[in-house]
């Protein structure tokens, strides 16, 4: 226990030297090199190497703060074979830390396999905190977060994609992905049409850096938002939790659903499925359930 002051208060703890052989996880900044600890910056200092993700994007910090510690990669594609030759350096008595090119190792960063590996031969896991992300986005998102989800990078194919937002239509807490800005417009669109129009959504994108950027609003207009200009970068998606939407909205009448779909299309000569597009958005609901609702209508009229 730290030790108390004379006005009653904890006195901040001594600083501590290595524990000797064992394997820092280290928190690396996400953008601006400010976002270090100074303990972070000592174990980078003191253990006899640092393996990384990408040795050329760890040497730039390492320059920044002339840290002379020698480097190992250790990235996704040596990973089978280099987090074997770490664990005999460790076994051997070597310090190592591991980092990434940006955050905490191991989260939808290379990491985990040495990290096991090290556990299930005794080898100490010392974690060293650091920036975050999809943290960062939360805590500035305006999204509730004592209750949230994070699950990494969305699939890439629509099928599996759709699979995951069905999965959180009606989830009580908030969800975090991470989304390549190539298919962020793609993934959007699959927003409004799972989810509706009317979800309220957060991206994030290039989280502590020059062009820090949060898009804040209801699906449809956050889509639209992100079709009128390029984006570029890391992003973090922030879907709201479901009643965070659809717990003022009136009920959805089927047969007005019906009449309405039969409205458009007589009156806009449009096909069904362009027809259900827009009534769906008309009334604040996904594409998929103002379709669900159309089948209960037809199923009641025959």
């Amino acid at each position: 226990m730290p030790a108390k002051r004379e006005d009653g208060n904890q006195s901040p703890p001594e600083t501590l030297s290595l524990r000797g052989p064992a394997l820092y996880v280290v928190g690396t900044p996400i953008g601006n090199l400010e976002d270090i600890t100074l303990r972070a910056l000592r174990v980078l200092r003191e253990v006899d190497r640092i393996a990384c993700e990408d040795t050329r994007q760890t040497q730039k910090l390492l320059n920044h703060y002339e840290v002379r510690t020698p480097t190992v990669s250790y990235h996704e594609h040596n990973e089978m074979t280099r987090a074997a030759e770490l664990i005999v350096d460790l076994e051997n008595g070597a310090s190592i830390a591991l980092v990434t090119d940006a955050g905490m190792p191991g989260i939808s960063d290379p990491g985990f396999r040495l990290i096991s590996l090290a556990i299930r031969h005794h080898i100490p896991v010392i974690p060293v905190p650091g920036a975050s992300a999809f943290l960062a986005a939360l805590v500035a998102s305006g999204l509730p977060g004592e209750s949230f989800r994070f699950s990494g990078f969305l699939p890439a194919k629509t099928t599996q994609r759709h699979k995951i937002l069905e999965s959180i239509k009606d989830s009580p807490r908030t969800q975090i992905f991470y989304e390549a800005p190539h298919r962020i417009l793609d993934t959007m669109k699959d927003i409004v049409e799972v989810l509706g129009p009317a979800r309220h959504v957060v991206l994030a994108r290039e989280v502590t850096k020059i062009h820090e950027e949060f898009l804040r609003g209801r699906a449809q207009d956050v889509l639209e938002a992100a079709q009128a200009r390029e984006l570029k970068g890391e992003i973090t998606l922030l879907i709201s939790r479901a009643d965070e939407n659809g717990k003022d909205r009136a009920p959805v009448n089927r047969e007005t659903i019906h009449q309405r779909l039969h409205a458009v299309m007589e009156a806009e000569k449009l096909d069904e499925k362009s027809a259900l597009k827009r009534v769906a958005r008309e009334f604040g609901i996904s594409k998929s359930e103002a379709y669900r609702e159309l089948q209960r209508a037809r199923a009641t009229v025959h």
